[in-house]
């Protein structure tokens, strides 16, 4: 695979490769070789590092000069040499009759030795005046090299300068002088290490064998340089290379002595600057993620981005591909940009170096705002309230359900992220926790929405001895139908509804756990709501005066009467009225309970 950038490659060779160019694209060692479909890709689909074509980047573009012969018009003249005789050929230089002119635009039209045409300056341009030549290349190049071929001498002192930020500021590419030091404050010809590889170096090479037409000046941006062999993995190398723009300074001319000569108009006329050619030869930067630049909807040159990458040099990962961090591409790994990962829920992700060491730099991706009621880093689980749905996939826009839990029968609103079960409870049961577990009945406490039933009811255990021999005699009460009356309502201490939970005999009597719903008549011992102890004697429970079960709510009508029971909690006797209770009597006794503050008892 043929380099971005020729690296190994000496001033000599670039000489001979910018000699054997035309125009643009006719340079024979980068001649277009059959590729697949889509060189950024292999046989298999699989991604490769793929490059743009090598150019003469400077070809058809215009460049803008300091100084240009014929305005006004100008005689110039040329020097041959014939053998050891010097001669001069003096033209006309007119920026109006093209004939005559010699404009910017010849530095980068076709090279054509057989129809020579050259850019000129104006005459006796001399030190310090300097020429300078600006070329913009329109986007960032990976330059190889950058050559001027010459109609006059080359200068005695010229520079070259690069621009990565399409010319606001200016680095050092190379010197050129015979006084490096004079000129440029700088060594001749200093040594190339790794620790100045991104430092322009001088030289007075490019006056060996100093033709007086024709001569070429060739920079090679990465000859000498240590890095060179390895410019994959040498970053300072490859920012050296890029450019936007080239400048040339031409600092002093060569005049070989002449300006000494009796003639000095002659000699005036005989120094300027002429270029034949200019070139930049190099690669649109596109990192090894695009085989070409095109030019977008603005008209400006752009590479044509592959490996979900994106930006004018294919320097950033696209959108929703930030599952590991942007890299240029290599001969050995094409460095793709990889999407993240989430499941469908997700429209936007970032990228987070700390969990991409994490995970042994493999992913680094973190969704944002996940839809569909998903939630977590990849959109993989079901946010807060949802449990998922494991019948549909986790990138179904329904794979996960509302947990429903019940506002009063649950502990909580987050279900089971599996099974979606809502804590329920104590006593409460179901996947939302909407009913009473078995063995538990519903109350009407918020707090205890479903309370425990007794295990047994209590049943008289007499002997023969203890029972009464006749029921009916000892009950006052006579069996049958009970109605609610205000009559019976006045002639009670108290009037309660209650609900039995339990009860255990204690010696000649029972004892009730019961829970005290409401109350419409207070006793003397001011009778609160809540649980409480229910007792009523042994003999008034066998002969069932009054019948009473646990678990089963009841009204309960009855009298005041310390001394027959000498614990605290409720009575009932043979006397009370203890009778199951129906929702429609709360209504008659709250009627019952207004009279009798009016005094109607």
């Amino acid at each position: 695979m043929i380099r971005i950038l020729v690296a190994c490659v000496s001033t000599v060779s670039i000489i001979g490769m910018v000699a054997g160019a035309r125009g643009g694209y006719g340079m024979s060692m980068f001649a277009a070789q059959s590729s697949p479909p889509d060189p950024c890709y292999d046989e298999n689909g699989n991604p490769r590092r793929c490059i743009p074509d090598f150019v003469n980047s400077a070809f058809g573009k215009d460049v803008r000069v300091s100084s240009t012969c014929g305005a006004p018009a100008s005689r110039y003249c040329v020097v041959t040499e014939k053998g050891e005789d010097r001669s001069r050929d003096c033209n006309i230089c007119d920026a109006t009759d093209p004939k005559k002119s010699h404009p910017p635009a010849y530095l980068t039209d076709l090279n054509n030795p057989h129809n020579l045409t050259c850019w000129q300056s104006e005459n006796y341009m001399q030190y310090p005046q300097n020429v300078t030549l600006t070329l913009s290349l329109g986007k960032k190049f990976e330059v190889t090299y950058v050559s001027l071929q010459f109609c006059s001498p080359r200068p005695e002192s010229m520079a070259i300068f690069k621009s990565m930020d399409y010319g606001k500021t200016w680095v050092p590419f190379q010197f050129y002088s015979t006084q490096c030091k004079k000129m440029f404050n700088k060594p001749s010809k200093a040594a190339i290490t790794k620790q100045n590889e991104q430092e322009a170096i001088c030289t007075d090479s490019h006056t060996d064998m100093q033709p007086l037409t024709g001569g070429l000046i060739a920079f090679s941006t990465l000859d000498g340089r240590p890095s060179a062999h390895d410019f994959d993995n040498s970053p300072v190398l490859q920012d050296w290379v890029t450019a936007t723009d080239i400048k040339v300074t031409f600092n002093r001319l060569h005049t070989f002595g002449d300006e000494n000569e009796d003639d000095s108009e002659l000699a005036r006329d005989s120094y300027f600057y002429a270029v034949s050619d200019l070139q930049v030869g190099g690669r649109c930067k596109c990192n090894g993620h695009a085989s070409k630049c095109v030019k977008d909807r603005d008209g400006n040159l752009v590479c044509e981005c592959k490996h979900n990458t994106a930006g004018p040099e294919c320097d950033r990962c696209k959108p929703f591909h930030y599952d590991r961090p942007w890299q240029r591409a290599t001969a050995r790994e094409a460095n793709e940009c990889v999407a993240c990962h989430c499941n469908l829920h997700a429209r936007r992700c970032r990228f987070n170096m700390e969990l991409y060491k994490l995970s042994g730099r493999r992913s680094g991706g973190v969704c944002l705002n996940c839809r569909h009621n998903t939630a977590g880093r990849h959109c993989h689980y079901c946010k807060e309230g949802y449990y998922r749905d494991m019948t549909k996939a986790i990138s179904h826009r329904r794979a996960c359900k509302a947990c429903d839990c019940h506002p009063v029968g649950a502990a909580g609103k987050t279900c089971n992220q599996t099974t979606g079960q809502c804590p329920c409870k104590d006593g409460v049961t179901g996947i939302t926790c909407n009913r009473c577990a078995k063995g538990y009945q519903q109350s009407r406490s918020p707090i205890a929405p479903c309370i425990k039933i007794p295990v047994a009811a209590p049943t008289a255990t007499y002997s023969s001895s203890e029972e009464p021999t006749d029921c009916d005699s000892h009950c006052k009460t006579p069996k049958g139908k009970m109605k609610v009356t205000m009559k019976k309502y006045c002639k009670k201490d108290f009037a309660v509804q209650i609900h039995v939970l339990k009860g255990d005999k204690a010696g000649e009597w029972w004892k009730f756990t019961i829970n005290i719903i409401s109350v419409y008549k207070q006793g003397g011992h001011r009778i609160r709501r809540g649980d409480q102890l229910l007792w009523v004697r042994a003999k008034d429970v066998a002969c069932k005066c009054p019948k009473i079960k646990p678990g089963r709510k009841y009204l309960l009508m009855g009298s005041d009467d310390d001394d027959s029971r000498g614990q605290s909690g409720v009575v009932a006797d043979k006397g009370s009225l203890l009778i199951p209770w129906k929702d429609l009597w709360a209504r008659r006794l709250r009627k019952f309970q207004q009279r009798d503050k009016r005094g109607k008892c």
